[in-house]
């Protein structure tokens, strides 16, 4: 049969008149044509898709060979499949609806079982209600009661006080110890946390327990007062181990500022007695104490005024020093706590306060404040026996030391006590007191000597009463310097002793001075002042008093330099010569009119020259003898040495002149006409007065 297919194949009838030939080139042109396609299509195919790969690698794992006859197959073989799978799916679906049918039967009757319990379970919640109620209702009470006896023991606790701790805190016949503080401590909790009870709506309570705390913390604070006043009297300050209670006392007291004014008051009042008593046992040696004095009494030993009041200033000073020691550890040892003390004290009774004005405790100025009062007796007493000492003597020396020893006291005082203390006004009033008889005695002092104030000494060197006054201010000076160590404004606080103690006597100095002829009366002058200035030149606080007698030192050694000027103009003749040419100008007509004058005459010229020669030898010791009174040696030299020096600028002057008219006259004269020129007859150079005026 395939032979004959492939015959009838080859030798196809011919169509429409076309030749055989014609025809099979025409199928072998088709069959080349789909051959194409064919080729085109599979290598057109993308096998990188991922379907045609997962169909590939299905076809390597199943291991189909390629072989004509599995390429025929397996078509048949996958539909083969499908349908198996199929079958066998539907199979397990059919048991899976056989479970679900079970499954259903079982929800049903659960649901049955769960409707009969909701039945059970209601009519059960309808027989046990009322009974749950009463229950809850019970355990709500019993809660509520538990909640107030707990309110209560806590109440109970904290704002009642047992009758044990109120016996300590208010009984007078218990000690103060460490348990009334501790009581006390609680007494003020309670009343503080009364404000808790009074910011309920029923404020009953809050006041009752208010009012009973008050009544306590008041018989407490009572109590603790009274106690500190019996403490006081027999509180020793010379011990270092003052009582640690009655510190504590102190602070805790002072929660109550009235009452702790009160005690401090009343310690003041008790130390101010002792002090004062104190302070006349160590200046007369009698006490009212049974014991004795162990030192000689002050009045006894301090013959010298000074003295005396000297050590009445150091027992003061040493005094007030050990009270302040003593006192500080009694009220500042513990810090700021008097202060918080006071402070919460005027928080609760703002009654005290004054108005507008917000009160701020200061430990320190409290503290010297109380040891100012506690010396107000000690005060009193040196006041008396230091006025009746300055006011008993009638030395201005003794009167200023004891100003400047009180001054010296004064800011120590200040520094120990504060700017403010009221003992410093003590001080200032003696200070002011002494002050005043210094000036009293100096003026009594100058109205006695004003006899002398009528003659200068003949060598014209300072006055007796100059002397004796310097001596005098260099004490005061000394005295000054070192007692008043601490004054910043040490130059003026001086004056005022310069104006008493130095003025009144250079001025009657000034008197003589204008009665004595020149230059008697300008030497007496600076001798005067070179005393005055000797005293004052070593203390730094009289500079400007210094520089004032430099100047006016300067200004007569002016004069006195002019005074020997003109001696050496005169005394040499020069001062003619000088006079004739004041009126002779620089022109050539005016110096060439110069031998016309009659000072150049020939004659008279030759007399000046001569006069000069004779003067020039003993010239400087001529000049100097005139001032040998000065009491400087360097200012003898200095005077005589500038007044020769305007000498010989004089002399220069006039050799000046000299040669210039000499000059016009050489040039006005013919060459066969000769003339003796004014340079012949004064032959003297300005180098050679230079030579022997050096």
């Amino acid at each position: 049969m395939a032979t004959s297919y492939f015959q009838e194949r080859s030798t196809p009838a011919s169509h429409d008149g076309l030749s055989p030939a014609s025809l099979s080139v025409g199928a072998a042109s088709r069959g080349a044509n789909a051959l194409s396609s064919r080729i085109t299509s599979v290598l057109s195919a993308s096998y990188a898709d991922l379907e045609i790969r997962d169909a590939l690698e299905t076809l390597d794992a199943r291991g189909f060979q390629n072989t004509v006859e599995t390429r025929r197959q397996i078509r048949l073989d996958v539909q083969k499949e499908v349908i198996q799978c199929n079958g066998e799916i539907v199979k397990d679906f059919g048991q899976v609806a056989e479970q679900l049918k079970r499954i259903g039967t079982a929800i049903a009757s659960l649901n049955q079982y769960c409707a009969d319990m909701r039945v059970h379970i209601a009519a059960a919640n309808r027989e046990t209600g009322p009974v749950l109620e009463e229950a809850t209702s019970l355990l709500n009470q019993k809660k509520q009661a538990e909640t107030k006896q707990q309110v209560l023991d806590a109440f109970n606790s904290h704002f009642i006080i047992s009758e044990a701790e109120s016996t300590v805190l208010t009984s007078t016949a218990e000690p103060v110890n460490e348990e009334f503080f501790q009581t006390l401590t609680r007494m003020k909790k309670i009343h503080h946390d009364c404000q808790v009870l009074l910011g309920t709506e029923d404020q009953r309570l809050g006041i009752e327990v208010l009012e009973q705390s008050s009544k306590q913390l008041n018989a407490a604070f009572q109590k603790l007062y009274r106690w500190i006043q019996r403490e006081f009297k027999t509180l020793d300050l010379e011990n270092p181990q003052i009582n640690a209670a009655v510190r504590r006392s102190l602070r805790v007291l002072a929660e109550r500022p009235t009452l702790f004014q009160s005690c401090l008051d009343s310690f003041a009042e008790a130390r101010e007695h002792i002090l004062s008593d104190s302070f006349y046992a160590a200046l007369t040696g009698s006490t009212s104490d049974a014991h004795n004095i162990a030192t000689k009494p002050i009045e006894f030993h301090a013959h010298d005024p000074l003295r005396y009041v000297g050590d009445m200033l150091a027992w003061v000073h040493s005094a007030t020093v050990s009270e302040r020691e003593a006192l500080e550890v009694l009220f500042i040892s513990e810090g700021d706590e008097i202060k918080r003390s006071i402070q919460a004290g005027l928080e609760s009774e703002p009654w005290l306060r004054s108005e507008g004005e917000e009160e701020v405790f200061d430990g320190k100025k409290a503290l010297n404040q109380l040891v100012s009062r506690d010396l107000t007796g000690v005060a009193r007493l040196l006041r008396q026996r230091t006025e009746q000492v300055i006011q008993s003597h009638e030395d201005a020396t003794l009167a200023y030391n004891i100003a400047n020893l009180i001054g010296f006291y004064k800011s120590t005082f200040s520094k120990l006590l504060g700017a403010n203390s009221e003992v410093l006004e003590l001080f200032t009033n003696l200070e002011g007191s002494a002050m005043r008889q210094f000036r009293a005695n100096m003026r009594d002092h100058v109205a006695a000597v004003q006899s002398e104030f009528t003659v200068a000494p003949a060598d014209l060197s300072p006055p007796d009463f100059l002397e004796e006054a310097l001596q005098m201010l260099k004490a005061l000076a000394k005295s000054y310097d070192t007692s008043i160590a601490t004054v910043h404004d040490r130059e003026n606080a001086f004056q005022s002793v310069l104006s008493e103690a130095l003025d009144p006597f250079l001025s009657g100095c000034e008197n003589l001075y204008k009665g004595l002829p020149q230059p008697n009366s300008d030497i007496f002058a600076i001798n005067c002042l070179l005393a005055a200035k000797a005293v004052l030149s070593p203390y730094s606080f009289a500079n400007d008093r210094v520089n004032e007698m430099d100047n006016t030192i300067r200004e007569h050694s002016a004069r006195l330099v002019e005074y020997q000027h003109q001696y050496f103009t005169y005394t040499s003749g020069l001062n003619v010569l000088l006079e004739a040419l004041e009126d002779i100008s620089d022109s050539p007509e005016s110096v060439a009119s110069i031998p016309a004058l009659d000072a150049f005459r020939p004659d008279v010229l030759i007399q000046r020259s001569q006069q000069l020669d004779e003067f020039l030898p003993s010239a400087l010791m001529d000049t100097a003898e005139n001032i040998k009174q000065l009491r400087s040696r360097k200012m003898v030299q200095d005077i005589t040495e500038e007044a020769a020096s305007g000498f010989c600028e004089d002399f220069e002057f006039v050799e000046s002149k000299i040669l210039a008219a000499d000059d016009l006259l050489d040039r006005d004269e013919s060459e066969d006409e000769v003339r003796s020129g004014l340079r012949d007859m004064f032959p003297r150079t300005s180098g050679e007065i230079r030579v022997l005026l050096s």
